[in-house]
């Protein structure tokens, strides 16, 4: 008898691994279909070509621009219920400019008012704690101080606001609602504009613009398309509180009149002419009503006269300042603005309106105390 010694022609083993392969081959076929087909799907990116000009000039004002602007937040002590410990709490933030290699910079007034403390950032994220140097409310302008390294202060580079023109563009750069290094770009909408500082003063020759500013772009510069510093950015005006295409700066030409004084004495040396004015237009009078005269000023040596009563209680109106220089004066905002246009010490001519008669005296101004 002969046995059987049949062998399968293929093992359990080997057909599974026959069928992994078949799987495989298949899935690879699937995918590479798949893939041919993706491929084939995505559009061809086109080359860009070359930047328009006007895009190669903003980009390249930016990046010069851009490290002289800085992020300031401020700080109030605030007094905790329970323990009565004093600490830090934030009370808001604002934009600012490199003014020189000293490590001034210049902010507006309301960015820093009421604030007990400033931090000052630059675009490299460092930060510095900030002194305060010198304010002007009735101009929304302030001035801090920072110990930065000279490689960290690229002081703007100024221009003019006396030639800016309505059309011409502008460029405005900040950190609206806390985003650092924002670039907006628009024109120049208007000028001449006035606006009321925190002060109620009223702040002349505003520059209107549409480049876009929000909370927290104040105090930041406004450039012309040479990078150059033409005003400050100080205010919107909207009802929402957000960007409604009209914002205003404060001109160069005023910043760069008070900015040094402000350094150099802390706040401005305005000149007065040494008398107390009625203030709003109860009287309904076109000029500026002197209500008192202060004691040895030259106000009181020139002859100014004020508001009195007579014997009989009755009001007698003082001396009505019509005009400076003859040029006139309606209110006491037309007056202020017009002796800010003078130093101490200078010489000018008022026209009053005493009882029903004009006359003219002259007045040497004296400083502001």
């Amino acid at each position: 008898m002969y046995e059987s010694h049949e062998r399968p022609w293929l093992s359990p083993r080997v057909m599974s691994l026959c069928l992994l392969g078949l799987v495989f081959a298949q899935l690879a076929q699937l995918y590479l279909y798949r893939s041919r087909a993706v491929r084939d799907a995505i559009p061809i990116v086109q080359p860009r070509g070359d930047l328009a000009d006007d895009e190669k000039s903003t980009i390249e004002l930016f990046s010069r621009a851009s490290p002289m602007v800085v992020h300031i937040t401020t700080n109030t002590l605030a007094r905790i219920r329970f323990t009565r410990n004093l600490q830090e709490v934030s009370s808001g933030t604002g934009s600012g400019f490199v003014w020189d290699e000293q490590g001034h910079i210049v902010t507006n007034y309301h960015v820093i008012k009421d604030a007990d403390t400033a931090t000052v950032s630059f675009s490299d994220r460092s930060s510095w704690t900030a002194e305060l140097v010198g304010v002007a409310p009735d101009k929304d302008i302030a001035v801090l101080k920072i110990n930065a390294p000279l490689e960290l202060l690229k002081p703007v580079t100024i221009g003019t606001s006396n030639d800016i023109q309505v059309g011409q563009k502008s460029f405005a750069i900040g950190n609206p609602f806390g985003l650092d290094q924002t670039l907006t770009t628009g024109v120049i909408s208007a000028l001449g504009r006035e606006i009321d500082a925190v002060t109620g003063r009223k702040i002349y020759d505003v520059i209107q613009t549409d480049a876009a500013i929000n909370p927290g772009n104040s105090g930041g510069p406004l450039l012309d398309s040479a990078g150059r510093l033409i005003g400050i950015t100080t205010a919107i005006y909207s009802p929402s509180g957000a960007y409604a295409g009209i914002g205003f700066a404060i001109p160069v030409d005023t910043v760069r009149r008070y900015v040094p004084e402000l350094i150099q004495y802390g706040r401005l040396i305005q000149p007065t002419l040494g008398i107390t004015i009625a203030q709003g237009d109860q009287l309904k009078i076109s000029g500026v009503l002197v209500v008192s005269v202060e004691a040895q000023s030259s106000a009181e040596k020139a002859g100014l006269r004020p508001t009195m009563r007579d014997r009989y209680g009755r009001i007698i109106l003082g001396d009505i300042i019509t005009a400076v220089n003859k040029i006139a004066v309606r209110n006491p905002d037309e007056l202020l603005a017009q002796l800010e246009n003078y130093k101490v010490g200078d010489v000018v001519t008022l026209t009053l309106l005493r009882g029903e008669s004009e006359t003219e005296l002259q007045v040497e101004l004296e400083e502001r105390k």
